[in-house]
């Protein structure tokens, strides 16, 4: 009898502890029914603050990469064997002879990198009407267009001091005949030209420093490192007193590719 009666107690004692434990729960059930029905804009800026932890980690957007200026035209890095055996034959056994016996390649090279520093700085100022004269009008309104899309960190980058320049080669030479019915026979030369520069270079060797041979494989110079295509035309038509100017130029930086 004493067993019974404590079996019925037990039973009692857990059939109350049931109880409790399924009131206490209904109580939690309606209290976080009653917060997100009173104030759903807490548990909706507590997804915000996790999701903002969460993007938090990604990279940063490369605010200084540099677009191209004229995206139509592909970018040249280096020499090409062909072009250079062509172009040794057009410049002496064509140009020099033919077109202008006091050309000299040299000379064309040093002149040109002193048009890279003038354009480049005008372009990074935005002053890009001022170029009338030394770059074509075609060139001028799509760099105009360009530029008005960048950043200023972005067009500081374009700005090229001559002597900054550590390398530099015609790429391609090209001559080209313009015949129209019942006029002369317009004759103009088109060359291409590379520049690898290195910002502060001319810091540098004022110092007597030289940077590396292997200065492209290293990351502290990687980032400083620039190139320009810049492609230059000139009218030889007979009795046609003509001057160099940019039709072509495009500015970018290796690392941004890596």
């Amino acid at each position: 009898m004493n067993n019974i009666c404590r079996n019925v107690l037990n039973s009692r004692n857990i059939t109350i502890l049931l109880n409790r434990t399924l009131t206490t729960s209904v109580s939690i059930n309606r209290t976080l029914s009653s917060i997100s029905k009173k104030s759903p804009v807490v548990v909706q800026n507590n997804f915000f603050a996790h999701s903002t932890r969460c993007y938090s980690d990604s990279p940063p957007p490369q605010d200084n990469k540099l677009p191209k200026l004229l995206p139509d035209f592909p970018i040249v890095v280096w020499p090409s064997f062909f072009y250079t055996i062509k172009n040794f034959i057009l410049f002496n056994f064509i140009i020099k002879p033919y077109l202008d016996r006091d050309f000299n390649l040299p000379d064309f090279v040093g002149a040109s990198k002193k048009a890279v520093e003038v354009v480049s700085r005008r372009v990074a100022e935005g002053d890009v009407k001022s170029l009338d004269g030394l770059v074509t009008n075609d060139v001028i309104s799509n760099v105009q267009q360009a530029i008005s899309m960048m950043s200023l960190s972005q067009r500081e980058e374009i700005a090229i001091e001559s002597d900054d320049i550590y390398f530099s080669f015609p790429y391609q030479v090209g001559i080209i005949f313009n015949e129209e019915e019942g006029k002369e026979q317009k004759r103009f030369v088109e060359i291409t030209m590379v520049y690898h520069t290195l910002k502060g270079l001319s810091s540098m060797r004022s110092r007597g420093e030289e940077p590396p041979m292997s200065l492209g494989m290293m990351p502290e110079y990687q980032k400083r490192i620039s190139i320009c295509n810049y492609r230059f035309i000139r009218e030889f038509t007979k009795g046609v007193n003509d001057e160099w100017t940019v039709n072509l130029l495009n500015h970018f930086k290796p690392a941004d590719n890596n």
